[in-house]
């Protein structure tokens, strides 16, 4: 299996396709199989990378890891391209994942040419948290008394993607899905969301940030609408909307691999 020693953790990693390099970065569940197919759209132009963030699918827990910060999932972003020989990459993040790579570019700009943030889970922009999330703690909590952590993260896909999203997915990643959700329900949840770089900092960003929202979100999830409305304030930059919902990668890989390439081409300077 691809895997080498980043940060003091396992991490597995596929690279597809040759051209300037492009790392997709996953949220919750943290498997790059999610981006199978958007990985597959995209390397006929690009170096697309992905991985299994710490402690999720094929990359191991490591030894005495009980908690985790989006400086540490940036940290190992970075050292994985270092790993990797690549060079400064564009970035592609999805819902926590969008929090990981906008952490990634403000720890270690030097990595990173762009990124583009899509569904963002940037919870600290939205009114009232504890009334955004207690939906779903609620879910996964009866999931979890009811048929532990693999049936809560199925749950939790639904919520997120929803009912057909979970049926969407590859056998062998649902499999993976369960048998590392562990690590989504006892060690990520509750250390990510409400990260937020002071205007300061957002003000002094290295590279450009593209902000996407799924068309179906802001219907079936509307605070994450809520939250690209307001960072793109933050930041002076435009929203734009993609096909599908929160899970675009898997339902619509070649219409959002068609988005998001005019920019990864740009910063990348594969495009004029």
């Amino acid at each position: 299996m691809p895997s080498v020693m980043v940060n003091g953790a396992e991490l597995y990693h596929e690279v597809r396709g040759t051209g300037p390099p492009v790392l997709l970065m996953m949220g919750a569940t943290g498997d790059g199989g999610h981006f199978d197919a958007f990985a597959r759209v995209l390397a006929d132009e690009f170096t697309v990378i992905t991985y299994d963030r710490r402690g999720n699918g094929r990359s191991p827990v490591p030894a005495g890891w009980r908690t985790t910060s989006v400086e540490e999932q940036a940290d190992d972003a970075a050292g994985l391209l270092e790993a990797l020989g690549t060079g400064p990459a564009a970035i592609f993040g999805t819902s926590a994942g969008g929090n990981f790579a906008l952490c990634l570019l403000v720890r270690h700009p030097g990595w990173v040419r762009g990124a583009i943030l899509h569904d963002p889970g940037l919870y600290a922009l939205v009114d009232d948290f504890d009334v955004v999330r207690a939906p779903v703690r609620a879910l996964v909590q009866e999931a979890i008394e009811a048929g532990g952590p693999a049936l809560a993260v199925e749950r939790f896909w639904a919520f997120v993607a929803g009912e057909a999203g979970w049926n969407r997915l590859a056998p062998e990643l649902r499999k993976r899905l369960r048998a590392t959700a562990s690590t989504l329900f006892g060690v990520e949840l509750g250390t990510y969301e409400l990260y937020m770089p002071d205007d300061q900092t957002l003000t002094s960003l290295a590279a450009p940030v593209r902000l996407l929202v799924s068309e179906e979100s802001e219907d079936r999830l509307p605070f994450l609408a809520e939250i690209a409305g307001r960072f793109s304030e933050r930041l002076g930059v435009e929203v734009a909307t993609t096909p599908g919902g929160h899970d675009a990668y898997h339902e619509y890989p070649e219409d959002l691999a068609a988005a998001v390439r005019p920019f990864l081409g740009e910063v990348s300077g594969a495009r004029i």
